[in-house]
């Protein structure tokens, strides 16, 4: 069997991935008498005169919520939100696995903003957190600017933002390798969706200064009049050459690619036409821009993927646990870019310099001591910059 054929073996023998467990023993009256009537009656009116004692009375303080409605799930597509939980069920292991956090998956129907909106607000009382997955863009940017607005809770993309964060930290150390400087370099992305447009917008918070946007219509280009409304606003920050062209034309010179796009689209002349010493991470699943032998053969120096049969996997796993677990540790009302930012310094740090190589630029996901670091670079960022609240 190929490993989905066992997959699929496994997800009917499991019958779901996660289950939940009581953290009380009920095997007398008073157990009963003390976890449910009468006695829940006081922590009841305990919350009732100041909601925030819900994160110490209740299981919120260590509870995310992992919603999505099924519109852009792995490279499935629009598959509909019951075909989405899998993908939501493991999401919600991997949070228990990888940093102890408790997520519930929740597959909503409806792909209206405001409806999307509106419910995940009315449920958001019930959890420390809110982690989106597997939104189309662009209603995913708009679903998140809204409820950021109305949640005082985290609420994250991680198709965006889990994803710029572990390339932040890839590229951080692949630019140790190569020696240059993040401020010098020129960097291409391709493909403008939302995993597209987050690193884009973490990578200048990090400070690269020279970047280009490229979707299926070639290079974004401020004053385009047929850009939607989020390329729109990422060519007002990228492309300050106004360059235009295709992606072979843009690559032209660059120090790095980064590939969230579609298959087999870049080709050995388009390697080698980049600057000496470059970074290459075709990150598109499960077949890359280009495979990893080519574009070394092609000159690239270093190059990464999202997959875990090539060395340097650039795997989200790496940053949503820890992301959480310091987030509801310190109460955070949000996860803002300083969080960010530290959890891609975090995440480079595993790397001591003696191991560095351009074969070892990323912490391997099954490292289960990332969650720790990398929550605990949040919490002192998220205290820095005053959006804790412990």
């Amino acid at each position: 069997m190929d490993i989905r054929e066992k997959s699929l073996q496994k997800h009917y023998e499991w019958q779901g991935k996660i289950e939940i467990i009581s953290r009380c023993k009920i095997d007398t009256k008073e157990d009963l008498s003390l976890a449910y009537t009468p006695g829940v009656a006081q922590p009841c009116l305990e919350i009732q005169k100041d909601t925030d004692k819900s994160y110490e009375l209740t299981r919120r303080n260590n509870l995310v919520a992992v919603i999505t409605d099924g519109t852009a799930v792995l490279g499935l597509g629009d598959i509909g939100p019951e075909a989405g939980m899998p993908v939501m069920e493991g999401k919600c292991a991997l949070f228990k696995e990888f940093a102890d956090v408790d997520a519930f998956p929740i597959c909503i129907k409806s792909k209206d903003v405001d409806e999307i909106v509106r419910t995940i607000y009315l449920i958001s009382g019930s959890f420390g957190g809110i982690n989106l997955e597997d939104i189309s863009a662009p209603r995913c940017f708009e679903i998140e600017k809204k409820l950021k607005e109305i949640c005082d809770i985290p609420v994250f993309h991680d198709d965006q933002h889990g994803t710029a964060i572990v390339v932040g930290a890839a590229l951080l150390n692949a630019l140790r390798v190569v020696k240059k400087e993040i401020d010098k370099i020129e960097v291409v992305i391709n493909g403008a969706g939302s995993a597209g447009i987050a690193i884009g917008r973490h990578l200048l918070q990090m400070g690269v200064k020279n970047l280009t946007m490229v979707d299926k219509q070639g290079i974004i280009c401020e004053g385009d009049t047929t850009l939607n409304s989020a390329h729109q606003e990422i060519a007002k920050l990228t492309n300050r050459a106004h360059k235009k062209g295709t992606l072979k034309d843009a690559m032209i010179n660059a120090d790095v690619f980064i590939g969230v796009s579609a298959p087999n689209i870049v080709d050995e002349d388009m390697i080698k036409s980049m600057a000496d010493r470059s970074i290459v991470f075709p990150m598109a699943n499960p077949t890359p821009e280009i495979m990893p032998d080519k574009a070394k053969a092609a000159g690239a120096e270093v190059v990464g993927t999202g997959r875990s049969d090539f060395a340097n996997q650039i795997n989200n796993v790496l940053a949503f646990p820890g992301i959480f677990r310091g987030a509801l540790d310190c109460r955070a009302k949000c996860i803002n870019d300083e969080m960010k930012i530290a959890a891609s310094y975090a995440l480079s740090s595993l790397i001591p310099e003696d191991e560095l190589s351009s074969e070892n630029i990323i912490v391997s996901p099954l490292n289960k001591n990332v969650g720790d670091v990398v929550a605990k670079a949040v919490i002192d960022a998220a205290r820095k910059t005053g959006v804790a609240r412990l």
